[in-house]
């Protein structure tokens, strides 16, 4: 029988639900047998968040847990180190595990390169010692890191991605980053953070950099919705080209007073930069002042079906950033345009890896 542990009085909620997920995990060993948890052991210098003895037939074996609010890669790279430090010279008689609410793909490659556990409060684990092997993945976690993301990807924060992605070969001053992106130091100082986290970014004396663009594109897509725009629907007579052209000519033809505003987008843009040929529809942004007047001028007629024009009133101004000129016609950035396919119906995927093979990788080389 094992000697009762004393249990500390510090506690916090998330440590009692990483606890208990624990000893869900651990109980399922047959052979192995445990003792109370010890939070927040004594002793000086960094000591870890829980302690839990077990044993395995006639041996014991310390269980050590560091337990973190997010597992994104670079808090399990701290864990990992203030684990490895704490466990040096006992690799026989310890164990350590890293936690959190939600643990990444790459954190946990992390963890087993280092010969170091991982679980989180869906239950998603690796525990290897001794004869006790655990290992569950792809379980449904209701506790991922939706505050994070909410964050990352807010209108605001998109515009910093926006200026990253557009200029990842740049070093950047945050103040530099936070006037390109038209945001406070905050925001901008706030997606850093979350970057960093991510390992996305990469930081030096003479400031940081984007070092994985594609990770980042790839995760801000899953995280993107283009009818987060207000989208309008209409039906034209004349051809695709013909409302293209038309568009260009009566935002040309706009006074300072009166600018409309607009950009090509979808497989409108796609066309631009060589990534699409035959398409059954016009894409653009307008801005919401100057819809009226393009439907008007334009002679174009709202439908519920069967439209071969889409204008879309965007949901902030950030969509505009890096807008350039081809040929006389307006489109957006190829990070933008990217976006706008990934999730759209029929050829939208397929024509975006196109943009993203051929112009983004490219830049980013």
């Amino acid at each position: 029988m094992l000697k009762k542990a004393k249990i500390m009085k510090y506690d916090s909620g998330r440590e009692k639900q990483i606890e208990a997920q624990l000893l869900v995990s651990l109980k399922e060993v047959p052979f192995l047998g445990i003792a109370p948890v010890r939070r927040r052991p004594n002793g000086k210098g960094w000591q870890p968040d829980i302690l839990l003895q077990v044993k395995e037939g006639t041996s014991a074996k310390t269980i050590v847990v560091e337990v973190k609010a997010s597992g994104q890669p670079r808090l399990a790279r701290d864990a990992v180190n203030q684990l490895l430090v704490y466990l040096k010279g006992s690799e026989k008689t310890a164990y350590g595990i890293f936690a959190a609410p939600y643990i990444s793909e790459q954190a946990a490659q992390i963890c087993a390169q280092n010969g170091i556990g991982y679980i989180d409060l869906a239950g998603n684990c690796l525990i290897n010692f001794g004869r006790v092997f655990i290992k569950r993945e792809g379980k449904s976690n209701p506790f991922a890191e939706k505050r994070d993301l909410r964050s990352l990807y807010s209108p605001r924060s998109e515009r910093v991605l926006r200026a990253l992605l557009n200029g990842a070969k740049r070093v950047w001053k945050i103040q530099e980053l936070a006037k390109t992106a038209g945001v406070s130091l905050g925001q901008a100082f706030n997606v850093k953070k979350l970057l960093l986290d991510r390992e996305w970014i990469a930081a030096s004396e003479a400031g940081f950099s984007l070092v994985q663009p594609e990770a980042l594109l790839r995760e801000w897509s899953e995280n993107y919705d283009f009818r987060r725009n207000k989208v309008i629907e209409y039906y034209s007579m004349s051809s695709i080209p013909e409302i293209e052209a038309a568009l260009a000519e009566l935002a040309a033809g706009s006074t300072k007073d009166r600018k409309i505003t607009y950009s090509l987008t979808g497989f409108s843009g796609a066309a631009r930069l060589g990534a699409a040929s035959r398409y059954q529809r016009v894409m653009a942004y307008v801005n919401g002042d100057d819809v009226d007047e393009v439907e008007k001028k334009l002679g174009l007629k709202r439908v519920s079906s069967g439209a071969n024009v889409m204008l879309m009133v965007p949901y902030d101004e950030g969509v505009y950033q890096n807008a350039q000129a081809v040929d006389g016609d307006r489109i957006v950035s190829p990070v933008q345009d990217y976006l706008d396919l990934i999730g759209y119906r029929g050829r939208g995927e397929e024509t975006a890896e196109v943009i993203l093979n051929e112009k983004l990788r490219r830049t980013w080389a």
